[in-house]
């Protein structure tokens, strides 16, 4: 089971929304120096939705090559057609990734009954440990937790990404699935508090520009360290809430960019943050200790 503190990667891009791998091995290298536990490569954060199916595939295969075992790399590779799905979930097992991050279906709203034939047909089709990504503010489409515990019989099915922020629910879901489920927060805001609770880490988007702080929040929040956790959230608090005053990724990106990461690029239908937001974006880097 991985845990801890695995971070939804950006994918670098330069001005003109060409891939830039020299920067994306940049970032990984980093995270691995700073500690994050895992790379989810292609989530919703890496652009999925805009990369080309070829872009996809050796976005994975770039991030698995470079990584040489150094960091357990989990691959986006969900999508609304079963069958792409099952395309995308082949190619990162031959490519090596560690796991698959599997989205519910988004735009044709599925019901339970058809989300579950859709994991289960993936998970039968591709012999690689499979996590469930819930985001219905996205998808629209909802998974209930008992959807996710009838797929958590199926043996690689090995864990959820819920990103409802609802802890209640989250609890529910901890109370429900077995011991070796991993139930990791999707949502930055409330992710120490789904530790707290049992969660297995968090697949986060203020990792991106905070990877240290972030894996140690994480270490903290499952060791049962409360007040050690209770401040470095504290600490990040302005990052959870202002990386997402434009839709994400492009606070982050930007934040990288303000750092000296990477190159400025994204695709459209998105565009470059506000210049309006970026001091809200920037007083949140320093307030964090990322950024001078």
């Amino acid at each position: 089971m991985i845990k801890g503190s695995i971070v939804a990667i950006v994918t670098p891009m330069q001005a003109d929304g060409t891939l830039d791998y020299p920067a994306l091995r940049k970032l990984i290298d980093w995270h691995i120096a700073e500690g994050t536990d895992g790379i989810v490569i292609v989530g919703t954060t890496g652009e999925s939705a805009t990369v080309s199916v070829e872009e996809h595939c050796e976005l994975i295969r770039a991030t698995v090559e470079h990584a040489k075992g150094r960091i357990p790399i989990i691959a986006g590779s969900g999508g609304n057609s079963t069958a792409e799905a099952i395309k995308l979930t082949e190619f990162a097992k031959q490519a090596g990734a560690d796991a698959a991050l599997s989205v519910v279906p988004y735009y044709n709203r599925p019901t339970q009954e058809g989300m579950y034939q859709h994991f289960k047909a993936i998970a039968e089709a591709v012999d690689l440990p499979i996590i469930l990504y819930n985001v219905p503010g996205r998808t629209v489409a909802d998974m209930s937790n008992e959807t996710i515990v009838r797929l958590a019989e199926i043996p690689n099915i090995v864990g959820v990404k819920d990103a409802t922020g609802n802890i209640g629910r989250g609890t529910d879901l901890l109370r429900l699935v077995p011991p070796s489920f991993a139930v990791y927060s999707g949502d930055d805001p409330t992710a120490m508090a789904l530790m707290f609770c049992g969660g297995h880490g968090n697949i986060s988007v203020t990792a991106n520009v905070a990877p240290r702080a972030m894996h140690e929040l994480c270490a903290a929040a499952m060791g049962g360290d409360i007040a050690g956790a209770v401040a470095i959230n504290n600490r990040l608090i302005p990052l959870h809430q202002k990386l997402f005053v434009e839709p994400n990724p492009v606070p982050v990106k930007w934040a990288l960019t303000e750092m000296g990461m990477m190159p400025s690029g994204i695709r459209l239908p998105l565009v470059a943050l506000a210049a309006d937001c970026h001091d809200t974006v920037r007083g949140a880097l320093r307030d964090a200790g990322v950024l001078s």
